[in-house]
């Protein structure tokens, strides 16, 4: 189950991946409202860090100041691996596009502005061709 480490097999298989549908970052104060299904949570001493659907944060009342695409690298990448957020984050930095990563067990996740998400899956296959 050990994920690729090298950067360059790493970049030229990359295969970003837009996930449909617009996410959104927001808080929760004693666990997941009900009814939410967050694709990603993160506990943090100010509270519980939610990235879901926003229709799901709509529903719940929750407020968000950002909305993003999802995108994800379907290269199995190490957990330990070096340069693949850096490379992907320039990549995009370069290109005035934000990215929040996240890590998985088997893949990375970047969520990017939502009406830029199309763009960024471009700028990424660039960078993938580029480095095969």
């Amino acid at each position: 189950m050990t994920g690729e480490s090298d950067l360059r097999t790493l970049l030229g298989g990359m295969r970003p991946e837009l996930n449909p549908g617009r996410y959104v970052f927001t808080m929760a104060e004693g666990g997941v409202p009900s009814g939410c299904s967050p694709v990603v949570t993160v506990a943090e001493r100010e509270g519980l860090t939610l990235v879901l659907p926003q229709a799901d944060a709509d529903a719940a009342g929750m407020a968000y100041d950002y909305v993003a695409g999802w995108i994800t690298l379907r290269v199995h990448s190490a957990l330990d691996a070096i340069g693949l957020t850096a490379a992907v984050a320039r990549a995009l930095a370069d290109e005035g596009l934000s990215c929040n990563v996240v890590a998985g067990f088997h893949h990375d996740h970047l969520f990017v502005p939502h009406d830029q998400a199309e763009r960024a899956v471009e700028i990424l296959r660039r960078l993938a061709d580029a480095s095969r």
